[in-house]
């Protein structure tokens, strides 16, 4: 019926939709080809969209966590469409076209070489990569938006439609997006954001650079540090558009994540060690570098830009793989990669079990067998296994309703928290009687708040949320 499972853990939330593909499957035998469509879908890799302004540093991420130098960082023909990478073997890309149809692409040492069509033609670029870096999750690379002046609106919105009508041939499936800026976001990249249709909880912001943010690797005040106390207050900032800030110094996580360093460039900086940053900045930025050749001194600003020149002298001195440690502790890679498999993930994997649904929904308007395909998806509704999916589509619909609604607040405290006593705002500490009361009492609160609601929205949410409570006060 459905296609085998390929991701490695078999969860409630899919469980639960397969049953409900293998009952749509046995309705009618041209509903076996839907439900096996749909079923392809609901076993592949989330796919995550990252997204953000020209030379945002989008494709040094990719490559970073790819693990590899594949997403073209440079001026190149591939940069101006969108890039699907995933796990795979053997290694290989093909060119999807706008009429849907796939033509293979020649690689040249892993990079792509030709097009070989109008890039106008092109809808986006499909690779495959034997990487465990990404055999969770399938990375979508889009190119940046463009540049907005403030010559006149129309610009402006034909700027962010044609970005978003380019991107969307790709990401429209997508379950999530990573969002990257410099200090903080611009008015047109968060409209752009809200375009593609995410919810803050499958949205993380990500502050680039952090390595020169503020006065840079020279400043008196770390950059680094700086960073992510500013990623601190723009998540505040931006709680109604993603989940959170997280800081990445691209380039260190780029080098350290593709096996770019050698023991000759970890040789040539520390070799650096013992003048002052003002000396090392002075030799490296002169025509004629007197410590080491010009073709080194490129190449390590290439590597670890002026922050690794200054503060990763020293620790190069204990060698190649020393550095690379130390390069990936700096870079925010690690922390990046646990909130993706961890929080993202998750939400990820919501946010395609809901658009499962709505597709079902949607089929049972135009089949013959409408009433039988609304039973399965009834039931699907009802599932308890699916309760924190049902909740997502009404966080969803409060979102574009009213974002500063109390309810929906409530609906995300209950999708954030993993507790009964974290979903009704206790600590985790709180007994079960506390719970228990604290359940009457928010539900005492939904029945009340259902008898003056301002939207549709409002009155669905508030039915699902005084049931969410009802079952946490039985508890």
């Amino acid at each position: 019926m459905t296609a085998t499972p390929t991701a490695p853990a078999w969860d409630p939330v899919r469980a639960g939709l397969d049953r409900a593909l293998h009952a749509l499957a046995g309705l009618a035998p041209d509903l076996a080809a839907h439900a096996n469509r749909i079923g392809q879908i609901l076993w592949s890799p989330p796919r995550i969209v990252i997204v953000g302004r020209l030379k945002a540093g989008k494709s040094t991420l990719v490559n970073a966590l790819i693990g590899a130098p594949v997403a073209e960082t440079a001026a190149l023909e591939a940069t101006s469409i969108v890039a699907v990478y995933q796990d795979g073997a053997p290694s290989r890309a093909q060119v999807v076209l706008l009429d849907g149809s796939r033509r293979p692409l020649h690689l040249s040492r892993g990079h792509t070489a030709d097009l070989g069509v109008d890039p106008e033609q092109v809808a986006y670029l499909h690779r495959w990569l034997p990487s465990a870096a990404i055999r969770d999750f399938t990375l979508v690379d889009t190119p940046g938006l463009a540049t907005l002046t403030a010559e006149n609106e129309a610009r402006t919105r034909r700027v962010l439609i044609d970005g978003f009508e380019q991107t969307r041939t790709a990401s429209v499936d997508a379950d999530a997006a990573v969002f990257l800026f410099d200090s903080a976001p611009r008015a047109d990249e968060i409209s752009f954001l809200k375009q593609l249709g995410f919810t803050p909880l499958n949205t993380l912001g990500v502050l680039s650079r952090a390595d020169g943010f503020g006065e840079g690797a020279l400043g008196q005040r770390n950059p680094l540090e700086h960073a992510i106390a500013h990623a601190r207050v723009l998540a505040d900032r931006l709680a109604d558009t993603v989940m959170t800030v997280m800081p990445i110094a691209g380039l260190l996580a780029e080098t350290s994540h593709t096996g770019a360093l050698t023991e000759a460039d970890a040789r040539a900086l520390a070799s650096l060690t013992g003048y002052g940053p003002l000396e090392v900045l002075d030799l490296l930025d002169t025509d004629t570098p007197t410590v080491v050749p010009e073709a080194v001194r490129d190449r390590l600003l290439d590597l670890v830009g002026e922050y690794g020149i200054i503060h990763g002298r020293d620790v190069a001195a204990r060698g190649a793989a020393t550095l690379n440690e130390w390069l990936t502790a700096h870079s925010g890679i690690p922390q990046l990669r646990g909130v993706l498999s961890q929080h993202l993930g998750r939400f990820a994997a919501v946010h395609r079990a809901s658009r499962i649904i709505r597709e079902l929904d949607q089929l049972a308007f135009t089949h013959p067998a409408r009433d039988q395909i609304r039973g399965v998806v009834d039931h699907l509704r009802r599932d308890p296994a699916l309760h924190t999916v049902v909740l997502f589509e009404h966080l969803k619909s409060m979102l574009e309703a009213d974002p500063r609604s109390p309810v929906t607040t409530e609906l995300r405290r209950l999708l954030e928290h993993h507790t009964p006593a974290g979903q009704l705002g206790l600590p985790d500490s709180a007994g079960p009687d506390q719970v228990r009361a604290t359940a009457q009492q928010k539900l005492r609160w939904a029945h009340t708040q259902a008898l003056s609601t301002m939207t549709a929205a409002e009155d669905a949410a508030l039915i699902v949320l005084a049931h969410t409570y009802g079952t946490l006060a039985a508890t």
